[in-house]
């Protein structure tokens, strides 16, 4: 196993207990890869993975630690033991499967504050977020607990192999999305995501604008987004656009970019969806740390059945862990994510 320098902490909250969130992270760890490229800690109810190891119809030894203070210093760091921050949000409490429920909602808040609160401290390089359900959190009044994308300050990457899609705006109506894309709008967000990839360790990350009309040849095209590239590549930005928005997606998956900029929410995500869903991941870029979460929900349908498909938490947990050590994206040449 690498040494633990080269691993950096990360921290996996469980996502709603009512939910897939347990049985999948409890399948992506006994995997025995999470630590290949991180040292994970789980952060929930060690009760709660207890009853999602029989789910899955696996053992694990769980060790719990009750002080956030114990994050990283005291982790077992072994694959074969479950490493939870549990400092007692379900004391004695069984949450039923496949319903909303406010105490579901309310440890899910929890939960994702403490992961927050440890990143920002440094405890942890990173966090990835497991299936939580709004509607729990709307009925716990948690759900601004959620790190979410506001227009102008933070992004959506949504990755899927070699496609990675950042969203200039996300869940806002068309007719909105025509209205506000300007030049410094476009600029601020090539500035940003430039800088997490460089970070991230990507040395020259490799841009393309999408366009917002066919063939990238609207007002907005001219008069915003083409200004803003202009302006991004005086100030050492590799980006290039707008380009055509039927395109773009496929150049990146040939290889020419390293991440496309599209300019609203069903732009991106259609192509990711239509690429390939299985494995998916999103990263949210805005928190002074590496944040994902999975791109799918609790899955109340077969939550307990331990059929659960663990591919994309576990592509999640490793992303995370390469990019938090900023060795940038996953490649078949580095890990075969999510087998």
């Amino acid at each position: 196993m690498p040494s633990t320098a080269s691993r950096p902490a990360v921290g996996i909250i469980i996502g709603d207990p009512a939910g897939i969130g347990p049985e999948v992270v409890a399948k992506a760890w006994l995997t025995g890869k999470l630590h290949q490229t991180c040292r994970p800690l789980l952060i929930g109810s060690a009760a709660v993975m207890e009853r999602a190891l029989k789910f899955i119809r696996k053992d694990a030894s769980i060790h719990v630690l009750t002080d956030e203070a114990e994050v990283p210093e005291t982790l077992v760091d072994r694959h074969d033991t479950f490493d939870i921050l549990d400092t007692g949000t379900l004391v004695n409490e069984v949450i039923p499967l496949g319903e909303d429920t406010v105490t579901g909602g309310n440890v899910s808040g929890i939960w994702l504050d403490q992961g927050d609160r440890l990143a920002r401290t440094g405890q942890l390089a990173a966090t990835v977020m497991g299936p939580i359900s709004t509607g729990s959190m709307k009925m716990a009044g948690t759900l601004e607990r959620v790190v979410s994308v506001e227009t102008g300050k933070s992004y959506l990457i949504l990755v899927s192999g070699p496609l990675r899609i950042a969203h200039l705006t996300d869940h806002i109506p068309l007719r909105r999305v025509c209205e506000i894309i300007s030049q410094d709008l476009v600029l601020m967000a090539l500035r940003q995501i430039d800088s997490a990839m460089r970070e991230w360790g990507l040395r020259t990350p490799r841009i393309a604008v999408a366009g917002l009309n066919p063939h990238a040849m609207g007002e907005e095209d001219q008069n915003g987004i083409a200004l803003a590239v202009q302006s991004a590549r005086k100030d050492g930005i590799n980006v290039v656009g707008p380009i055509s928005p039927d395109t773009v997606f496929r150049h990146c998956i040939e290889g020419r970019y390293d991440l496309v900029l599209a300019m609203y929410h069903d732009q991106g995500h259609i192509a990711i969806k239509t690429w390939g869903f299985s494995g998916n991941i999103a990263i949210i870029l805005g928190p002074p740390y590496v944040h994902l979460s999975v791109a799918h929900g609790t899955a109340y349908d077969i939550v307990g059945k331990g059929v659960a498909d663990h591919t994309m938490i576990l592509n999640a947990i490793q992303t995370a862990g390469y990019l938090a050590a900023g060795r940038g994206f996953p490649t078949s040449a580095s890990v075969k994510v999510g087998e």
